[in-house]
């Protein structure tokens, strides 16, 4: 357990301005701290210096900031594992410091521009290929994830000297025990969907026979399969808002997912609160049942002889979807208990100390 007084102030550090699952989570954290635990909690934002840091997605949470962090020993600094929040570990000597798995692929990935490792030669040919194209001609996130360098990259020493580690998948708890964190050193403390997902109610009979996937995530391998069934219509979700994917997944029956899974992705269970059935690749978090558990029939790694199986697997979604959608009925009920399963998580890790 990690100790709270009640004179510490815990700093929750996240970017400025910025809207996707990973700072969403952040907000969540600090609002859970101070509303259910009665906990002196605040978002530092990166950078400090930013006029507007908190982000119109979130100002619903109504969590306070600050610009600068007490380095104190009773007070707590929790970072994301991106580079740009574990690099703070490195200015503090007093405070008690947390580093929170919100993924684990991504912590690789923010060394791509900090290294000599930077791809500089292919992320050129993106932009270029882009401008003309509307796409990338590169996946920079799988060549990085392949490279020699990088599977064997060893966590700096100023992460593994920090006090604790959370996880938010069981993903990122294995990476971390196979790097050297031991075990009591480790909590696990995943996170919930947004309520304007949980709380929508879907009328499975206005289903239409729609994929929709995420061109963000694993589209070198997607694109092929969307070669390979012409016949079936495919939408991207991209560039809409909340309501825009929450409307899109309502009236679709399949969302499919062949990304790297950095962390128990948000997109696949929100696919599924809304009624669809989910098809995915077998990368990262995909790859652990406790993450994603879906039938592993419905799990395939992404390989070409592979596309004619998940293009049967699709259409069988879409012949039999009353009696596919209930395969999906024990994920469904996992993601509605994860907002109580949150905060009985919070209460077990945060625990009252003597004054």
């Amino acid at each position: 357990m990690i100790k709270v007084y009640s004179d510490n102030k815990i700093y929750v550090v996240a970017p400025a301005a910025s809207s996707t699952g990973g700072p969403e989570l952040l907000h969540q954290l600090v609002y859970h701290l101070i509303n259910d635990l009665d906990i002196e909690a605040y978002i530092y934002y990166i950078p400090p210096t930013h006029p507007d840091p908190v982000h119109p997605a979130y100002k619903n949470y109504r969590v306070p900031f600050v610009r600068q962090i007490e380095d104190k020993e009773r007070n707590i600094l929790i970072v994301p594992e991106v580079h740009t929040g574990v690099s703070l570990l490195k200015y503090f000597k007093n405070i008690r410091k947390v580093l929170w798995w919100l993924s684990v692929d991504n912590f690789y990935l923010s060394y791509i521009f900090r290294s000599k490792l930077n791809f500089f030669t292919q992320r050129l040919i993106n932009y270029i290929y882009k401008k003309f194209r509307g796409k990338n001609l590169f996946d920079l996130v799988e060549i990085a994830l392949e490279n020699e360098k990088f599977k064997k990259l060893q966590l700096p020493i100023y992460i593994k000297k920090a006090d604790y580690h959370l996880v938010q998948s069981f993903y990122a708890l294995n990476f971390i025990k196979s790097k050297g964190i031991t075990q009591n050193k480790i909590y696990y403390l995943s996170d919930y969907l947004n309520e304007s997902f949980l709380e929508t109610k879907t009328d499975l009979s206005e289903k239409e026979n729609i994929v929709v996937y995420n061109p963000k995530k694993g589209f070198v391998f997607t694109e092929k399969i969307i070669k390979a069934a012409k016949e079936i219509k495919f939408v991207p979700i991209i560039n809409m808002s909340r309501e825009e994917v929450i409307k899109t997944l309502q009236k679709s029956k399949v969302y499919i997912d062949f990304g790297n899974h950095p962390g128990k992705d948000r997109m696949p269970r929100e696919a599924a609160i809304l009624g669809c059935c989910v098809i995915t690749g077998k990368r990262g978090s995909a790859a652990f049942f406790e993450d994603v558990p879906i039938p592993d029939e419905y799990k395939f790694e992404d390989k070409e002889e592979n596309i004619p199986r998940i293009i049967e697997k699709i259409k069988d979604c879409f012949e039999n979807f009353e009696e596919r959608y209930k395969d999906f009925d024990y994920y469904r009920e996992i993601i509605k208990n994860e907002p109580k399963k949150f905060e009985e998580d919070l209460k077990k890790i945060f625990v009252r100390g003597e004054k």
